[in-house]
């Protein structure tokens, strides 16, 4: 969904609605921070499934993941001022320049930069700490092939 709001953009920005225009921002805001946010709960099933095998049981998990990033941000973007997306104009000589997104900067550093880079280092906290277990897994399983071999 993402990539088709992005290509359908420019198409969609031509028809000089501004509700359409911030329709269109919104979803792709909102199937952007779903990438993200979908990166990170693989990230956070990859270490349940290697780190914490046994007794995890996350009551009303599935239901929790979506609330967490999918629609919150928007919403508060959308509560504090809806004008925050808008139309945007990258080129005033080329008619299909005009791109709807967020219009103000520290809205897009804070919802979009910040959000990836807090997943960014949440997903490589999770690679580290299953890479050491994958590791303290794999000379255990030496030491006892070891000792078994003797």
């Amino acid at each position: 969904m993402l990539n088709i709001v992005f290509l359908t953009n420019s198409w969609l920005t031509s028809f000089n609605q501004p509700g359409l225009c911030i329709t269109v921002a919104m979803l792709l805001h909102y199937f952007l921070l779903a990438a993200f946010t979908r990166m990170c709960l693989e990230s956070v099933h990859f270490y349940l499934a290697l780190v914490k095998v046994f007794n995890v049981y996350v009551p009303k998990y599935i239901l929790k993941c979506c609330i967490a990033g999918w629609a919150i941000i928007i919403t508060l973007v959308l509560i504090i001022n809806k004008d925050f997306y808008g139309n945007g104009s990258l080129l005033t000589s080329h008619p299909y320049s005009n791109f709807c997104w967020i219009q103000d900067n520290a809205v897009f550093y804070i919802s979009v930069v910040a959000y990836f880079f807090l997943i960014f280092l949440m997903n490589t906290a999770m690679f580290i700490t299953v890479l050491l277990q994958i590791h303290s897994v794999k000379t255990r399983t030496q030491k006892t092939s070891r000792f078994w071999k003797r």
